[in-house]
């Protein structure tokens, strides 16, 4: 039985979460990860509010009661909206509203939200405010540590203070600045340094306020080396890319001590998930984009990676796709993998 949502609500672990990213983390994705990670917090990708207000509001607030623990996150900047949609979110059933104040694209920004944002923290904690009268979970801020040239602690100090007095307990920094202009979103993912120290600034000068690491954690050493000085870390693309080392991560991490389900136990899970998309419409290339990575550092990875690339394109092409592509994969070397994790 699925635990209730007041029970999801008081036991959210933060140590491990998986980032929102755009085009990746979506329903099908979330699913998959889920099944390698128990308990590991997931998120959406960032929806605006104006996709959810005044589009389709089924489609981008649907999810499975499987994914939870499961948060919310919004793009926008005017307090009566996002409170609409917090309601909205809390009323389907996710487990927690997180506010967007870290996405640099110029698409974000000629919307006025994003980490343009980071310029107006009175702005933001109205946004917070008017998210937390409306919803009964919690509401959190994932952001960066500067805008531009504004790179000092005293303005990332600033804007902290203004959401912690508006009820913010949470606060998600991804260790970069944000360029607002002159490099990509792809870019401005490498570019400029990472700078943990302000992070961890933070976490000693707001001590009652739960940080949460974001940006350029990739192992688990660097997972663990955070985790000395904050509350909790997410991993954006190497959990994508390389989705099983979740499952170590989470054992790892949050003392997990359910065995870890082999990569092929995996597959066999996530069988009755495609087929039932599927009979409701769901195209097969958008469930198997996701689970490329599954394999990785395995004889068979690239068959498998190229047999989901091809085959999900063909007339017809049903769950037989996803069980062919695993017969390419060795499952002597799986469970050699599945030892070395375990141990």
């Amino acid at each position: 039985m699925l635990p209730s949502r007041a029970e999801i609500r008081d036991q959210i672990d933060r140590r491990l979460s998986v980032a929102p990213m755009m085009d990746w983390t979506d329903r099908h994705c979330r699913y998959f990860l889920r099944l390698i990670a128990p308990r590991a917090l997931l998120y959406t990708e960032m929806i605006p509010t104006g996709a959810i207000l005044r589009g389709d509001r089924d489609r981008w607030l649907r999810f499975d009661p499987a994914e939870r623990p499961l948060a919310l996150q919004l793009g926008g900047a005017d307090p009566a909206e996002l409170a609409r949609c917090a309601e909205a979110g809390a009323a389907r059933g996710y487990d927690e509203i997180n506010l967007n104040v870290g996405c640099p694209s110029d698409r974000v920004q000629s919307a006025r939200f994003g980490a343009c944002l980071m310029a107006e923290p009175e702005l933001v904690a109205a946004c917070v405010r008017a998210m937390r009268a409306a919803a009964p979970v919690p509401v959190t801020v994932k952001t960066r540590i500067g805008i531009d040239d504004q790179d000092s602690y005293d303005f990332l100090r600033r804007f902290v203070e203004a959401i912690a007095r508006a009820g913010c307990r949470t606060v998600i920094l991804h260790a970069r600045n944000a360029w607002l202009s002159g490099l990509s979103p792809k870019e401005n993912r490498e570019v400029p340094p990472l700078r943990y120290e302000l992070v961890h600034r933070v976490k000693a000068e707001f001590p009652a306020l739960e940080v949460i690491a974001n940006g350029g954690i990739r192992t688990l050493a660097q997972a663990r080396a955070q985790l000395a000085a904050v509350d909790g870390v997410m991993i954006g693309r190497a959990a994508y890319q390389n989705p099983y080392a979740l499952a170590a991560w989470e054992r790892a991490l949050l003392d997990l001590r359910e065995p870890v389900p082999s990569r092929f136990a995996i597959v066999e899970r996530l069988l009755p998930y495609v087929e039932r998309e599927l009979a409701e419409g769901t195209p097969l290339r958008g469930i198997t984009r996701h689970v490329l990575g599954l394999f990785s550092g395995l004889p068979g990875a690239r068959a498998w990676r190229r047999h989901l690339s091809e085959a999900p394109h063909r007339p017809g092409a049903g769950a037989e796709v996803i069980v062919a592509a695993r017969d390419c994969v060795g499952q002597e070397q799986d469970r050699r993998q599945l030892a070395i994790a375990a141990a």
